[in-house]
């Protein structure tokens, strides 16, 4: 017959819903659960696994023989320990000769201070023996006072309590941030050591983390004779105050704040990179035209400042004044910011002198005119160049000279802005002035809200397009004497030049 197998079980800190799901499982499972208690008979772990046992188990209390090191077992309390492990171990390991699965509880993680480890060495090595891991009570204690310990490539130290104080204190005076375990008799010494290595005025007490019986406090303001074995000390790093709420920050650390220019991509969701994104996620207000703020998902701590799309520089002092305030912004674009987007508008208004020291970082997106090109095939393959057919911000006849000048370099381009109802006839004109000096058959790829639910491509040709079927949601590349389409329907620029000379480099 074979045998059964041991498992470790961690219940973390003390409330049974921080129990993993896991452990549960496998408590609910299990032919035989122990668990330790001192001679009161009382068990913590018991109490905390109760809601996952089940009728017909088989309970093994493991009742310790001393608590305290006085004893007049002849080999004195570490032979009374061992002696007490040794039988039970025993105990375990008939259940698991017999075939029976053996869960053993243990508050907090089995491998953490845990009683569990001195059955895992003595029956690990001859049953199969899976160890599932909890809370630690460092963790719940964290969660309770409400302050992180230690950030980035700071050095969290764990002590036994019953480290003698001069031990202790040198600990604890040469570490970023500690957790002090096995308080109970040990607080007298503990307290000392906390206050010879000058940290007392910052240590925290928790006791019983994460039940009904919680307590915590400042160490300094504990009561010796009330503190019980489950509890704990903790040195939080001095670079980590008090959780700020939305908006606040430290007296005497004040947050800088800052502006991040963000672009969205051009529709998909999963077009806006991971760091735009992580971007977006740590702001704390968005700032941006309408329509795109609505792209970015809810979050009810954010503040959000819509605007409409004609003010751009009004919205770009309104993002570098909130981030003068230690406000984290993102002002949201689509496509990228930097291509007829806010990120020009913000740094321009950044070199107003009441701006000055205010940081302003620029993430890259994923432009309309890449998504079209992509869709269609590579009609960017080559050299190319893109051209906005607004004259809101520059003549009209400065337009007309750009594109005469790109369709005699012979270059593709990518026309943005390329019909409004306020100028629909800008569009036709700028087709007149490309068929100048471009042939009727030149291809052309019109995309029309690319990533978005109303996705289409159309191919056809610089003599064929009909500026009546193409709005502002559309994005409009007009190849070059080499563009061309494939037998399968791709619309590409080759990469070499027809005039190129052989080159192998």
């Amino acid at each position: 017959m074979s045998s059964g197998r041991l498992y470790g079980v961690g219940l973390g800190p003390g409330d049974p819903e921080l129990v993993t799901v896991k452990a549960a499982r496998l408590i609910a499972a299990a032919d035989v659960v122990a668990f330790h208690a001192a001679q009161h008979g009382r068990s913590v772990a018991r109490a905390v696994a109760a809601p996952y046992l089940r009728e017909g188990q088989v309970e093994e209390l493991l009742v310790y023989p001393v608590t305290t090191e006085t004893t007049d077992h002849p080999g004195g309390y570490q032979g009374a320990i061992d002696e007490f492990y040794e039988a039970a171990a025993a105990r375990l390991a008939a259940h698991l000769d017999a075939g029976r699965d053996v869960v053993v509880l243990a508050e907090g993680d089995p491998f953490f201070y845990g009683s569990y480890m001195h059955m895992h060495k003595r029956l690990a090595h001859r049953y199969p023996t899976e160890v599932v891991p909890g809370v630690t009570s460092v963790s719940g204690a964290a969660a309770a006072v409400g302050r992180p310990l230690v950030e980035r490539d700071e050095v969290l130290t764990v002590l036994p309590g019953t480290l003698p104080a001069d031990e202790l204190a040198e600990w604890l005076a040469t570490t970023d941030a500690a957790a002090v375990m096995k308080l109970g008799r040990t607080f007298g010494n503990v307290r000392e050591a906390f206050d010879a290595a000058g940290v007392l005025d910052r240590a925290l007490y928790v006791e019983r983390a994460s039940t009904d019986r919680q307590r915590t406090m400042p160490l300094a303001d504990v009561d010796p004779a009330t503190v019980p074995y489950f509890s704990l000390a903790l040195l939080p790093s001095p670079l980590i105050g008090p959780t700020p709420g939305p908006g606040q920050h430290h007296e005497g650390a004040p947050r800088t704040g800052e502006v991040v220019v963000v672009g969205l991509g051009p529709g998909a969701r999963c077009w806006t990179t991971p760091e735009a994104a992580e971007a977006l996620a740590a702001a704390d207000d968005l700032v941006g035209y309408g329509p795109y703020l609505d792209r970015v998902p809810a979050n009810p701590r954010q503040t959000r400042y819509p605007s409409d799309n004609r003010v751009e520089a009004e919205r770009a002092a309104h993002a570098l004044d909130l981030a003068r305030t230690g406000r984290r912004v993102a002002v949201v674009s689509s496509g990228d910011p930097g291509v007829f987007a806010m990120a020009a508008a913000v740094l321009e208004v950044a070199e107003r002198p009441e701006y000055a020291g205010v940081p302003v970082r620029v993430l890259p997106g994923l432009t309309a005119a890449q998504a079209v090109a992509a869709r269609a095939g590579a009609p960017l393959g080559h050299d190319f160049c893109v051209v906005s057919l607004s004259d809101v911000r520059k003549p009209w006849d400065v337009v007309v000279e750009r594109l005469r000048h790109a369709s005699a370099a012979d270059l593709v381009l990518a026309l943005y802005n390329p019909r409004s109802k306020a100028r629909p006839h800008q569009l036709a004109e700028a087709q007149q002035v490309l068929l100048e000096g471009r042939k009727p058959d030149t291809v052309v790829v019109v995309g029309r809200d690319v990533g978005g639910p109303e996705e289409s491509i159309r191919v056809t040709t610089l003599g064929e397009l009909d500026p009546e079927t193409v709005d502002m949601r559309c994005c409009v590349i007009v190849g070059s004497s080499q563009t061309r389409i494939s037998a399968t329907g791709a619309v590409y620029s080759p990469r070499t030049h027809p005039d190129a000379r052989d080159r192998t480099a």
